[in-house]
């Protein structure tokens, strides 16, 4: 007798349950075990736990007010923290802080576990409480704040959180990139810019093999496949550019054929504008026929890339060898072997900034169209350019890659806040396909420094690379976590 099938309600039943522990697993959560109660977070346990039942006890951050030592202790397999305060006398209080958006924000008023020292005692905690949100995507980051009983002034620790998502240096990079991520609107910040954070992000998930932010991807896609002029298109052509490569490392990584698709037609929507100005290329805008680098550069990479994913195609190969063929003889490669912004109206270099992205998307997308023809040339040019960008002093001022004016207090909102991450990726792309990894050192060293000396308690980055770290955001996350994939894809 062939076994019974369950009925149809039961099937359903089944197939809800099913998707709810799939989908759960996608974003690297658990279904809860526990009960949430008074609207705890309920994760393996609910908040409010004993520490004395914590499973491990590291104290990433410390801080101090008038003799007491505040610290912020983490259980990294519990997924939990507490707040400890020491050399305090009776009244003294210490509690949590949690924030769902790396540290901006936090419940006002909620100091969760706050207690004060009893009479008798010179220390103190709090209870347990969750990093993480797992049922509504909350990424989360703690810190421990205390006060003297007496006194008005509070004192608090870094954020932090525990090694969840955050075992190595990409992940925790790309796990406070995620704090930068808006579900609502699929967008990290500003357009072309959640772009290349998306494509961050994807290499990081195909480099460490973490899946937990995969739904990234598809929330991007389909909150704004209607946007701006739709497929991703709008009048700025290397806007379209940078969504194409991202829909480019999507397809990479899932195999879904809408994203090759849609890299598809931005290519297209950017092939419609290559004007006979200057005698080729691709004008920067709909309505500028400006002919810049980065427009062109993104244009060779996409085109060479769709060729190298669209088996018989002729049509994207041919478009990427005209691009370099053109390219190369417009003189916006300096007599230094550095890229120039673009072309003046007299179609020549305009001397204009040698931006780092000009540096480095022309790498990545020598090397793709190296993967198309096999053609040792091209290698040959990729690699004195790189060699002429890596040890130039203007770029790299003390052996740390620098940009020309980079930005500083914007929040990391502006544009040239993501340009060191593109320099980043398109070397390292570079890198891969020469056979000797000439340039692993070079990001090596680069990654070191990043990490040493421009990152807080939350594996955040700044703008500056060689240090201090001053603020952090989306542009300067996503360049860091460019570099740290990097890096690591070496």
């Amino acid at each position: 007798m062939p076994p019974t099938r369950p009925d149809r309600p039961a099937r359903a039943a089944l197939l809800a349950s099913l998707l709810a522990v799939t989908a759960a697993l996608t974003v690297g959560t658990a279904p809860a075990t526990a009960k949430a109660a008074d609207g705890a977070v309920c994760n393996k346990f609910c908040d409010a736990r004993d520490p004395q039942n914590a499973t491990g006890d590291r104290t990433p951050v410390t801080a101090s007010i008038y003799g007491r030592g505040i610290a912020l202790h983490l259980s990294d397999n519990d997924v939990m923290g507490w707040a400890s305060i020491d050399g305090a006398v009776a009244g003294d209080q210490v509690w949590l802080d949690r924030s769902f958006d790396g540290g901006r924000t936090w419940s006002s008023g909620s100091r969760l576990g706050a207690t004060a020292v009893p009479a008798g005692a010179t220390g103190w905690r709090s209870q347990m409480y969750n990093v993480d949100e797992w049922n509504t995507g909350g990424i989360g980051a703690l810190r421990a704040c205390g006060k003297a009983g007496n006194r008005a002034e509070i004192s608090c620790t870094g954020w932090a959180r525990t090694d969840w998502n955050a075992a190595s240096r990409s992940t925790a990079a790309a796990t406070s990139l995620m704090m930068e991520y808006h579900r609502d609107t699929g967008k990290f910040a500003g357009w072309w810019t959640s772009a290349t954070a998306l494509t961050s992000l994807i290499d990081n998930i195909r480099i460490s093999g973490m899946q937990s932010y995969r739904y990234a991807i598809s929330t991007t896609y389909e909150k704004l496949i209607g946007a701006e002029d739709g497929d991703f298109t709008n009048s700025y052509l290397d806007d379209t550019g940078w969504w194409g490569l991202a829909w480019v490392a999507a397809y990479d990584v899932t195999g879904d054929a809408r994203y090759l698709e849609t890299a598809r037609k931005d290519a297209d929507h950017m092939h419609d504008y290559w004007t006979s100005t200057c005698g080729g290329g691709v004008q920067w805008a709909t309505d500028k026929p400006y002919k810049n680098a980065v427009t062109n550069e993104l244009y060779l990479q996409l085109n060479a890339s769709l060729h190298n994913r669209i088996g018989g195609d002729t049509a994207y190969l041919q478009r990427a060898e005209d691009e370099w063929a053109w390219f190369r003889g417009t003189g916006m490669i300096n007599s230094g072997g550095t890229v120039n912004d673009g072309l003046t109206s007299a179609c020549a270099n305009n001397g204009d900034t040698t931006w780092t992205y000009n540096q480095g998307v022309i790498l990545a997308g020598l090397a793709e169209l190296h993967r198309a023809t096999g053609d040792a040339a091209l290698l040959s040019s990729a690699r004195t350019l790189a060699d002429a960008s890596t040890s130039s002093g203007y770029l790299n001022p003390g052996g740390t890659l620098h940009e020309p004016y980079e930005p500083d207090g914007t929040g990391c909102t502006s544009d040239g806040d993501s340009f060191k991450g593109a320099y980043a990726r398109g070397l390292g792309i570079l890198d891969k396909e020469l056979a000797d990894h000439p340039y692993s050192g070079y990001l090596d060293r680069q990654a070191g420094t990043l990490y040493a000396r421009n990152r807080n308690s939350l594996d955040q980055y700044g703008p500056h690379w060689a240090g201090p770290f001053t603020v952090t955001g989306n542009g300067c996350q996503h360049s860091a976590l460019d570099l740290l994939n990097a890096a690591q894809d070496g």
